[in-house]
């Protein structure tokens, strides 16, 4: 079992949103570092902390659950979509994704200066200074911790 933390604007994609759709493709991720944790580390039942970032203030807002294998992101070939990508082609395509799945919502949000301020979170990837990725390995004990703050 693996952990993980996925980050996504509230105002694009929330935890009410997967929580109203069960489940969704976690597509448009366009980071090297990212998709190769989802194409090649990325297990079903994983868990996931879902944060909402750009969000005033940022924080972790529930969890989900990795729900598929990794398969081909159909954005980067749509020629409307943002995320299109020339350079792919299904035989030869760059950016994978997995479907996740609602878990729970927290019953409060735990705010990103609360996360630094907290000394059990130190080393959290999240936290580090220039940070930006937008899917990153959690180790069992922060997932475990934060997911204690949450309830």
């Amino acid at each position: 079992m693996n952990y993980w933390l996925i980050k996504s604007e509230a105002s694009t994609y929330s935890i009410d949103d997967l929580q109203k759709d069960k489940q969704t493709p976690w597509d448009g991720v366009r980071n090297y570092q990212a998709r190769n944790f989802m194409r090649d580390q990325m297990q079903i039942g994983d868990k996931v902390i879902f944060y909402h970032s750009n969000d005033n203030p940022p924080h972790i807002a529930g969890f989900a659950k990795v729900a598929s294998k990794p398969y081909s992101d159909a954005t980067q070939f749509d020629k409307k979509s943002h995320y299109f990508d020339p350079k792919s082609s299904d035989e030869n395509p760059r950016w994978f994704l997995v479907d996740m799945a609602f878990d729970k919502k927290c019953k409060r949000k735990i705010g990103l200066d609360e996360l630094k301020n907290d000394k059990n979170l130190e080393g959290l990837m999240l936290i580090k200074k220039g940070q930006r990725l937008s899917i990153q390995p959690v180790s069992k004990e922060h997932f475990e911790y934060i997911e204690k703050l949450c309830n």
